[in-house]
């Protein structure tokens, strides 16, 4: 399988241009396009997270490109691939490629709304909440959980640090998540996402990733996270 840049190198500039073109979408919410009937997503409006302790405007307004950038592109993969099958080009390498492509532009969108998402909260989680007690029960305790967690997220690499819940039996377990479309387990439901790119933090952090990672337990929804236990 091609890394992306070999991807770009084999697909050619105009494929190129087709998944690097981050221009922005304004409506906030999934669409439908009348004319074929085809479901298209929009970037989701975040911008009342400007002002949070600890995360600049010029980093979040940055995050909220890119990640405006990820819900272009998987739409446009997406048209795309629908029009290779359309046209019977579906044993070509480009559809092969693309179909790869995917999984890493819908789940670069679809990781960043969870972290959006989950951010944006005042106070700490509610020690008698569903989600305290079930921490509790898998780690020992809340604050092992969370030791736990802020290792995972303090690890060498770029990626995602992930609380899972494995939904055959509730058991939550924290995940490194490496590229998008790589290490997800399967069958288990996301609980928290902290994004441990360079782009979440190093403008406002440089490589100070822990001091970023308190700053994110500073600003976590934990309403908006405990409402995706199963």
């Amino acid at each position: 399988m091609l890394n992306r840049r070999e991807f770009l190198k084999t697909t050619g500039a105009g494929l190129a241009v087709l998944l690097y073109n981050h221009s922005s979408i304004l409506n906030a919410e999934t669409i439908i396009k009348k004319e074929d009937k085809i479901m298209a997503y929009s970037p989701k409006d975040y911008s009342k997270l400007i002002g949070m302790e600890g995360f600049s405007e010029t980093l979040l307004k940055n995050h909220f490109t890119l990640y405006q950038g990820y819900v272009t592109n998987t739409n446009k993969v997406l048209d795309t691939l629908d029009a290779m099958l359309k046209e019977g080009k579906t044993g070509t390498p480009e559809f092969a490629e693309l179909k790869r492509r995917l999984g890493w532009e819908f789940n670069g969108m679809r990781l960043h709304e969870y972290y959006f998402e989950n951010l944006g909260g005042k106070g700490g989680i509610n020690k008698e909440g569903n989600l305290a007690k079930k921490l509790a029960e898998g780690f020992g305790s809340y604050e092992s959980w969370e030791k736990d967690f802020k290792a995972v997220g303090t690890m060498r690499g770029i990626g995602w640090a992930v609380l899972y819940q494995d939904i055959t039996n509730g058991r939550l377990i924290n995940f490194w998540i490496n590229e998008h479309d790589v290490s997800h387990p399967a069958g288990c439901n996301p609980i928290l996402i902290m994004d441990v790119f360079e782009h979440a933090f190093m403008i406002d952090y440089g490589l100070k990733r822990a001091d970023y990672i308190e700053a994110f337990f500073k600003n976590i929804n934990w309403d908006e996270v405990e409402k995706r236990l199963k």
